[in-house]
């Protein structure tokens, strides 16, 4: 029995359910204009609370609040998991956790048989790019990205790598290239190379990864590209312990009476705003600004880790939980659409969407099929305008390995997150964003049916079966 017609004889319905995968017509979404060029940037911990067109007072982000201003910020969009590997997995082949195959941070590398953007964007004649961190194949696997649809690749494979900012090395494409950097591995390493911490700091690899994104716009100016930016600010580097926010300098935050790790977080994401501000200075310089679609998001919530205390600056906004939670902190993350005269600028919206859409969405702008079995439906309606022809998720869906097993579904207003053979929690997030009221025991019937989609959104893996979660001491 397929999914769709498990959750309409099962009788869950709690709207009109949407067929995944079912693409509009793109003529009558787009007209007549040339496909777009799509720049998709990804930052890497980045919170719902990080940026000041989402409420943040003391970290200054300019150009991504003038981004906003100019086009459209989504302020119910959620990340594919609360980790990087399974999100960025949701992201690029359309399936939530209970159905990708990379669901926790572990190396299972994508098949020669997966579907992603890259290859969704070549197949409708799209140049494809990635420059910064994968996490979805090692070297040598079929899961690099020069495998998985990208023509051009820069930056880091293995997501520990990513840790340091001042590697040994980075690749492009499938070449090591190396940098200027002397790196001290830690004993821990599981496999030579991964982590560490640099002896000299030399070359910062973000500063690296701008640049190179930069080129790869001006290379193909001239044709349409899809251009997917995954900045590792503001992830720590975990094996650098308190001094992990690693930062060439801390900017305008160096005289700040603030803890170190601080202002090195600021100054990180201070230093991406200006690095997606040179973007936008580049394609209104090559004259592509009218025809180029660029989104930027977060992977999951802001972490507690290398020193940054995520409740210093109020990361994670009004929402409750971090990094690793199921809680809206945990995956409710920003996100921002610009597009000049097709996407309404100074416009807040509130349609439900997640990083399995995004497949779908960019493949509809293109000109493109997606598969019609994902979890993900084409937001491209809410960007153009046509919120009247805008499909909508009966629900969302998460899955988390970590100390056992953690669920969590969003049914319209109401959002159960589960604690897998313990306990399941209730909230109504209209009432309640910052999910603070257990509502379980009062509505045992919403808290039934949320438990059956839990189980029918769950195909099981080898990689990650469900194990029953284990309560962590203190």
């Amino acid at each position: 029995m397929q999914r769709r017609d498990f959750f309409k004889t099962a009788g869950l319905g709690i709207a009109s359910m949407a067929l995944p995968g079912c693409l509009n017509d793109t003529s009558k979404t787009v007209g007549e204009n040339k496909h777009p060029n799509i720049i998709y940037i990804l930052v890497d911990d980045l919170g719902y609370g990080d940026l000041g067109c989402y409420g943040q007072k003391r970290i200054k982000t300019p150009n991504l609040d003038k981004m906003a201003d100019e086009g459209m910020r989504f302020t119910q969009h959620y990340a594919g998991s609360t980790v990087c590997a399974p999100s960025r997995c949701c992201l690029m082949t359309g399936y939530h956790t209970g159905h990708a195959l990379v669901r926790g941070n572990a190396l299972v590398p994508l098949r020669p048989e997966d579907v992603t953007v890259g290859k969704a964007m070549k197949q409708a004649g799209y140049t494809t790019g990635l420059v910064g961190k994968w996490g979805l194949g090692e070297a040598d696997s079929t899961g690099i990205p020069n495998k998985q649809g990208f023509d051009y690749f820069y930056g880091y494979l293995n997501q520990r790598h990513a840790h340091n900012y001042y590697p040994k090395f980075l690749w492009k494409n499938e070449q090591k290239v190396n940098l200027r950097n002397e790196v001290k591995y830690p004993h821990s390493s599981r496999v030579k190379e991964f982590g560490g911490v640099s002896t000299n700091k030399l070359d910062y690899s973000h500063d690296f990864m701008t640049q190179e994104a930069l080129a790869f716009v001006e290379r193909n100016k001239q044709a349409p590209f899809f251009l997917y930016i995954a900045y590792t600010i503001p992830h720590a580097n975990n094996e650098a312990g308190k001094k992990g926010m690693e930062v060439p300098d801390y900017g305008i935050y160096k005289d700040k009476d603030w803890p170190e790790p601080q202002k090195g977080h600021a100054a990180m994401i201070t230093r991406m705003d200006g690095d997606v501000g040179k973007l936008f200075a580049l394609i209104k310089k090559l004259g592509i600004d009218d025809n180029t679609l660029v989104m930027f998001s977060s992977d999951n919530g802001p972490h507690r880790e290398g020193g940054n205390n995520p409740d210093f600056n109020n990361s994670r906004g009004p929402l409750r939980g971090i990094k690793r939670d199921l809680y809206e902190g945990g995956i409710r993350v920003p996100m921002i659409a610009r597009w000049p005269g097709k996407v309404k600028p100074s416009s807040t919206n509130n349609h439900i969407s997640a990083f399995w859409d995004v497949l779908p969405t960019c493949a509809e702008l293109a000109g493109a099929k997606a598969p019609d079995e994902i979890d993900g439906i084409s937001f491209a309606p809410t960007l153009l305008g046509n919120n009247d022809r805008q499909k909508q998720h009966e629900i969302l869906y998460w899955q988390f390995h970590e100390r056992g097993s953690k669920q969590a579904v969003r049914m319209g207003d109401w959002k159960a997150v589960s604690f897998y053979q313990s306990h399941t929690e209730l909230y109504n997030l209209k009432d309640d964003l910052g999910e603070k009221n257990n509502l379980a025991a009062k509505y045992p019937d919403i808290v039934k049916k949320a438990e059956q989609y839990m189980k029918a959104s769950n195909t099981p893996s080898t990689h990650w079966p469900l194990k029953k979660w284990i309560k962590k001491n203190g």
